[in-house]
């Protein structure tokens, strides 16, 4: 089943059982997937990994404004984001723990010779795309600084 078919079949229970936090992040997903469908001028379905990416996308957002918030002392409005974007990541795969981050990024330094900070780009470049989907950017950026300054 595509994610739109999962969105629609999901918003419909949420429908049913008046859930307003998760009928506004599935419309919110649902119109990020449209806008991305005609953006490109292409009716066709998106790809798996365009759909991850608007997925991650749309958690990072809600996650920053959730931070936003929470430094400016607003529980009240942090609270709806960080729900939000804790529906929105059920529909993601699953995601590496930090050790798991950890090997890969081992690994890749070792394959490419990476030599301190100033391989940082190619080393993130690798990884991003070998992980993509699975770890959080901030998480592999994170990591791999803390691995090659060591």
């Amino acid at each position: 089943m595509s994610l739109q078919q999962e969105i629609m079949t999901a918003m419909k229970e949420a429908m049913k059982a008046k859930d307003q936090v998760t009928l506004t992040s599935l419309r919110a997903i649902k119109s990020a997937i449209l806008l991305a469908q005609t953006e490109s001028g292409a009716k066709e379905e998106l790809s798996e990994a365009d759909e991850i990416k608007i997925l991650q996308k749309l958690v990072k957002q809600r996650k920053d404004s959730a931070a936003i918030f929470t430094e400016q002392n607003r529980a009240d409005l942090a609270e709806p984001e960080l729900a939000q974007a804790e529906v929105i990541a059920k529909f993601l795969p699953e995601q590496l723990s930090e050790e798991e981050v950890e090997k890969v990024v081992v690994q890749t330094i070792e394959a490419t010779g990476a030599d301190g900070m100033k391989d940082m780009g190619k080393v993130m470049g690798i990884v991003s795309k070998e992980l993509a989907g699975q770890a959080d950017g901030k998480l592999i950026s994170t990591v791999v600084k803390r691995i090659l300054m060591a």
